[in-house]
């Protein structure tokens, strides 16, 4: 096989038009040649998983010129992308807001630190452009600009194809869900038994894993792409499929837009393995791991946060917390993330019933209701790591109103639930078993 260069995103150059190169694709996706250690990957957003394309698998030999493998992106994808790769950035993202939206977006950023913020309205205000707006804040807002010695231009290019590169699409894997994420990182990073210990490397790779940890989410779960032979189960063995994707897209993003080149190699390096750490502790399958993990420390009580170690570890455990905070949060925002999620949910087990396949658990509209998802959710994932945080936190402030929501919120669905089955709606009629928690850890968290 022949060398493989990428200069741009879907432009593949080859030493010899006649010779093939193999690519390791995701619809289209394009795997980069990092330039040390790990390889990375870089695409453009794609429109909705085409299960026609799932079980495509590119040969050595299909693909024999640079203009067949364009053929395979849509032309909205590879244009948009090769237009970020050269620092253009599109139109649409400019968000030339009304004063009025700007001002009121200012506003909610002076209270970002607030368990109640609302992101929803915080998009709403941004054009869109939440996950760009919040993050060039907190970065200035921390210091972290001035302390890496970071371009403004640079970052906010890095930051579009982070953006840009969630689907919209998708109900709840977008980049709302990633501003969200984010600001709830950050609310923790402020926490008083962890934030005297943070470095400025802690607190940006603690963000930057935050808004980059479920990029490229194609909007079906690991077991789909499992069942469905997709070339990126095969490439990363049907372990943490999806997060390795993330975190290897990432690792593209940095190195493309050169936001860290000025920094010496070995601290780049370090940058990349730390945010793979970070971001595949995000798998739910590995929630058990990390749980135990964690009552281990709090019941020794051996937690040497003057570590780098342990702190990456709490660092995890912060993500993780963020990741599943949803129902956490006040009731309005948490049922309309759990409404997105099961959509989203629904969705795949469309697909899997119109290709006749089997319906993933948590996928059939039909048996499992939102309410009796979200109860087993939060009685079996969210609860169990919640407590322990608190634990290590001394049930902070933040702390004990995260529970106090998450009692609320599960009262709610549980209320809703009765409600359901007093007149005979359809869904789960089942209460939230050992099965239902297994069917969570087994898909993507809710």
């Amino acid at each position: 096989m022949s060398c493989l260069m990428v200069e741009r995103c879907g432009e593949i150059l080859f030493e010899n038009p006649d010779q093939n190169a193999k690519c390791v694709c995701m619809l289209g996706d394009v795997r980069l040649r990092g330039q040390t250690g790990l390889p990375a990957e870089r695409r453009g957003s794609y429109p909705f998983i085409d299960f026609r394309l799932l079980n495509n698998t590119t040969h050595s030999g299909e693909i024999g010129t640079k203009k067949k493998v364009k053929r395979l992106l849509s032309f909205q994808r590879y244009f948009h992308a090769s237009r970020l790769l050269r620092g253009i950035i599109p139109q649409a993202p400019l968000h030339l807001l009304d004063e009025d939206y700007l001002g009121q977006a200012r506003h909610m950023l002076s209270k970002v630190g607030m368990w109640d913020f609302d992101i929803f309205l915080f998009d709403r205000l941004t054009n869109g452009n939440s996950l760009v707006t919040l993050l060039c804040h907190l970065f200035n807002t921390h210091g972290l600009i001035h302390h890496f010695k970071l371009d403004m231009v640079t970052l906010h290019r890095f930051l579009v194809m982070v953006q840009e590169d969630y689907h919209g699409q998708n109900p709840y894997h977008n980049a709302v869900h990633a501003a969200d994420v984010t600001q709830a990182m950050h609310c923790y990073l402020r926490e008083p038994k962890l934030a005297s210990f943070l470095t400025p490397l802690d607190i940006m790779l603690g963000l930057l894993a935050a808004a980059a940890h479920d990029v490229d989410h194609p909007g079906v779960n690991q077991p789909f792409l499992i069942k469905t032979n997709h070339h990126l189960a095969s490439l990363y063995q049907n372990m943490s499929v999806l997060e390795n994707h993330h975190w290897r897209s990432t690792i593209g993003m940095l190195r493309e837009s050169r936001l860290l080149a000025h920094l010496p190699k070995e601290m780049t390096q370090d940058i990349e393995q730390q945010l793979g750490s970070l971001i595949l502790a995000t798998d739910i399958n590995r929630q058990n791991e990390f749980l135990t993990r964690l009552q281990a420390h709090l019941h020794n009580k051996d937690l040497r946060l003057e570590e780098a170690h342990d702190r990456h570890f709490m660092l995890q455990i912060a993500l993780k917390c963020a990741d599943i905070c949803n129902p956490c949060r006040i009731w309005e925002m948490s049922k309309q993330w759990s409404e997105r999620v099961c959509e989203e949910f629904y969705r795949q087990g469309d697909l899997e019933q119109k290709f006749e396949l089997e319906i993933s658990p948590l996928c059939n509209q039909q048996k499992d209701s939102i309410p009796s998802i979200q109860i087993g959710f939060m009685t079996y994932i969210v609860e169990p790591l919640f407590r322990e945080w608190a634990r290590f936190t001394g049930n902070s402030v933040l702390s004990e109103s995260m529970l106090r929501h998450l009692a609320h919120n599960k009262a709610q669905w549980t209320s809703l639930l009765s409600t359901q089955h007093r007149r005979g709606g359809g869904g789960d009629h089942g209460g939230p078993g050992t099965e239902k928690a297994e069917q969570v850890a087994e898909g993507d968290s809710p």
